[in-house]
This record gives structure tokens, C-alpha cells and sequence, in this order.
């Protein structure tokens, strides 16, 4: 949500990453589910009064919350009436989902964190990195892998070259 005390962090976070993400070929999009009116004033709000003044890539107003309920992370009890409108009990907020999508439009790396929790921006980066490694030289990307890290061949061959040689 707009004007909360975590959001503008990630906002920022990834608003200093992203000549990193641009470098990959990575767009970056933000959505709530607030208007596009709050989005809006959020933006003319400074950073040192929790505001995301200086954020330039886009954000999207899913004041119907039809993608967070479509993405899986609307953080509320809810339904659709007969007519197919949602409806909640309480505040239908979302929580907080990072999803990687790739050109054809699926979902290669999701994760959604808790209302208070904040996403490490770092992490995405490593893991835009495994992705593009796999696609690009077809090795998969052990636990702890980051670029310039070997990968390894996905065969029964591959894993245990990999395990005796680390």
C-alpha cells in the first residue's frame, strides 16, 4: 500500500538497482492496490518524509485488485458474488510478491513475503542472473550460485562432478 512505512524502502531499493536490471534487459513495474491518484501524490512526496519522489519506472494502480487476486497475493478473506465483483471481509490489501516473467509471459521465479517484510533486491539480481545463465548456456544454477559461478549440467553426470569438485 502507498504511504507505508516498508513499501517506499523496496521502491527505492529497486529504483538504485535499476541501471543493474536495465543492463539485463529486465523491465521493472510496481503494483498496489491503491489508486493511481495516491501513486501519484506518493511520488511528489519526498524520500525523507516516506515518500518515492525520484522512483521513474512504472507503477500500476490495481485499485480493483484483480492482479493481486490473479497473482495470489491478496491478503484478505475474499470471494466473487454472483455478479463476479470481489468481495472481502476487512481491508483486501496484498502482500508483498515479487514475480519474474519472461518474454513469453511465464512466471520463472516467484516470492511472496509477509506484510512486514521487506524483499532484498540483491537476490532478484541473483536470481535474474541464474535464469539468464540457464537460458543462455542451458546449466542449471546450484544453491548459493551468482554470476560468474559455475553452473552445471542437469544429468546425474553433471551433479556429481559438481559435488566432488566443491
Amino acid at each position: 500500500m502507498d504511504f507505508t512505512f516498508v513499501c517506499p524502502t523496496e521502491l527505492h531499493a529497486f529504483q538504485e538497482k535499476l541501471e543493474e536490471f536495465e543492463k539485463r534487459n529486465v523491465a521493472v513495474v510496481g503494483v498496489s492496490v491503491d489508486s493511481e491518484y495516491s501513486h501519484f501524490a506518493w511520488l511528489q512526496q519526498p524520500k525523507n518524509k516516506g515518500g518515492i519522489q525520484g522512483v521513474t519506472y512504472p507503477l500500476v494502480s490495481d485499485f480493483s485488485k484483480t492482479i493481486s487476486l490473479d497473482y495470489g497475493v491478496l491478503a484478505s478473506e475474499y470471494d466473487l458474488n454472483e455478479d463476479g465483483r470481489l468481495t472481502s471481509q476487512g481491508a483486501p490489501v496484498a502482500y508483498r510478491g515479487l514475480f519474474l516473467i519472461d518474454k513469453e509471459g511465464a512466471i520463472r521465479h516467484y516470492v511472496v513475503n509477509d506484510l512486514p517484510l521487506g524483499r532484498n533486491v540483491e537476490e532478484v539480481i541473483r536470481v535474474v542472473d541464474a535464469l539468464q545463465h540457464f537460458e543462455e548456456n542451458g546449466e542449471v544454477c546450484p544453491a548459493n550460485w551468482s554470476k560468474g559461478k559455475e553452473g552445471m549440467q542437469a544429468t546425474n553426470e553433471g551433479v556429481s562432478g559438481y559435488l566432488s569438485n566443491h
